[in-house]
């Protein structure tokens, strides 16, 4: 595989939110570690893993920690997918760069997460649905914000180990 991996370097970008609002990677880890999710609204398992990075961001993000859902689709779309799943974190739009900052990361596949570290380094990376890896994110933001860490899933939900993307 291609993609960035974890000790990787994360590439730098800038990207335009859906409001408009331009986020940059270098600022960002400034105020503390990103967790990057690429998509693609018309991807079956973005659909079933965005509402988990909601309920990740709910418990971890803010405070120095930044959620960015990455769409590979254009604004009209990707803001009917983010009402639809119910989505508050920042939504960038990597499609009007030609996907610079999906090819800059490698993608073969979506969604794709990154928890990258303060320093560049990339924490966790992860392909697919993989209920581990997103775990092992939240573990490391319960860790870092110095909170009790919260069960992911709930017990009345049926969650498969991974899905591939």
């Amino acid at each position: 595989m291609t993609h960035i991996i974890a000790e990787n370097m994360a590439p730098g970008f800038s990207l335009t939110s859906l409001d408009n609002k331009e986020y940059s990677l270098n600022a960002l880890l400034e105020r503390g570690p990103v967790v990057a999710a690429f998509f693609k609204i018309s991807c079956p398992v973005c659909q079933f893993t965005f509402p988990f990075l909601e309920r990740l961001y709910k418990r971890y993000g803010g405070d120095g920690v930044t959620f960015l859902g990455i769409s590979q689709d254009d604004a009209k779309s990707t803001s009917k997918f983010a009402k639809e799943y119910g989505l508050t974190f920042p939504i960038l739009l990597d499609d009007e760069s030609g996907y610079a900052v999906s090819n800059a990361y490698g993608l073969t596949s979506v969604p794709t997460i990154f928890l990258i570290d303060t320093d560049g380094a990339v924490k966790v990376s992860s392909m697919g649905f993989d209920k581990k890896d997103l775990e092992k994110i939240a573990a490391e933001l319960a860790e870092r914000k110095k909170t009790s860490l919260a069960p992911l899933f709930r017990s009345d939900e049926v969650v498969p180990a991974n899905k591939p993307g």
